[in-house]
């Protein structure tokens, strides 16, 4: 067991190393000035509605996923109820963290939405077995849909409307379109498996040079003095992921389910919070804080949370 461990431990060390690697580029090209603020915005949204989107496709068109209907229904289940449980204890971290009122609706928002798209899937896909993508693919449907719904109307204290147009981005239709060819065990032909293949293999760079340069250009010092964020990360990213584990475990899911909602529950505060900020005109000061510690973070924890797991 203990040879197990150490060698498991290697193995998702060894893979967050290569991750580390490809942000240090990232932060490098950002003080280059290669990676700056007129750049970062197109290349995003390449990854975001075009490489990502591809990844996911190809994870079930090339992967060999030997997911069963029962478990994928199960996983359907699981991530509901994570879900749902994120958005009780985003009522409740606030509280138990004695922030301000006024910025507990960031806090909420921290808590719920984590970056299981733009970090989440190429880190699974670095990590984890084939079968975790599924998984993953089904985490983003519901972040998405629950974002443009109970986010946008959390985030601006009940002012904005639902938005379900905005939830069916390029990255929740290829991933509902996934999901479907996994259902059906749909058949395509070799060159256009081969073209979503290579238009989604970049994602991983991609990805990762993209939050090299928002490290890099972040005020990292100053958020570590944020005391009251730490206390929130480690609620929110040690102890969620740990009972996450515990419930899974004991329930007798397949272990890649495990693993998988472990890491859906560690990967740092997303981005798309602060950018719907932006555009409402509410402060990101709370939110970008949030996203600079957990995203440092991140790369211990999910290090050291994957390794025993």
């Amino acid at each position: 067991m203990l040879k197990e461990t150490v060698v498991g431990s290697f193995v998702v060390l060894k893979q967050m190393s290569v991750i580390a690697i490809l942000v240090g580029i990232g932060i490098w090209l950002q003080k280059r000035n290669v990676l700056n603020e007129k750049a970062t915005p197109v290349i995003s949204r390449i990854v975001v509605d075009i490489c990502n989107p591809a990844l996911i496709v190809s994870a079930i068109l090339t992967g060999d996923i030997t997911v069963t209907h029962e478990e994928f229904l199960t996983g359907v289940g699981v991530s509901a109820a994570v879900y749902f449980l994120l958005i009780v204890l985003a009522y409740l971290i606030p509280v138990i963290t004695r922030v301000s009122k006024d910025d507990r609706k960031f806090y909420t928002l921290m808590t719920i939405y984590g970056n299981v798209g733009f970090l989440g899937i190429p880190v699974a896909r670095a990590i984890l077995p084939e079968n975790a993508m599924l998984y993953v693919i089904i985490c983003n449907v519901f972040y998405n849909l629950l974002f443009y719904t109970q986010g946008v109307i959390a985030l601006s204290s009940g002012k904005e409307k639902m938005n379900l147009k905005k939830a069916f981005s390029p990255g929740v239709l290829m991933s509902i379109l996934a999901l479907v060819v996994f259902w059906f065990d749909l058949k395509f032909p070799q060159i256009i498996v081969s073209t979503v293949d290579y238009i989604g293999s970049p994602t991983v760079f991609l990805s990762m040079i993209l939050l090299g340069a928002v490290v890099g250009r972040s005020r990292l010092f100053q958020a570590v003095k944020d005391l009251h964020m730490w206390i929130f990360i480690l609620i929110r990213y040690v102890a969620v992921p740990i009972i996450a584990v515990l419930v899974l475990d004991h329930m007798g899911a397949p272990e890649v389910m495990v693993r998988t909602f472990c890491l859906m529950c560690s990967v740092p505060a997303g981005n798309l919070p602060m950018i719907q900020a932006e555009k409402t005109g509410e402060r990101t000061d709370v939110l970008s804080r949030g996203i600079i510690l957990t995203t440092v973070f991140s790369f211990i924890s999910i290090t050291v949370l994957m390794s025993f797991v």
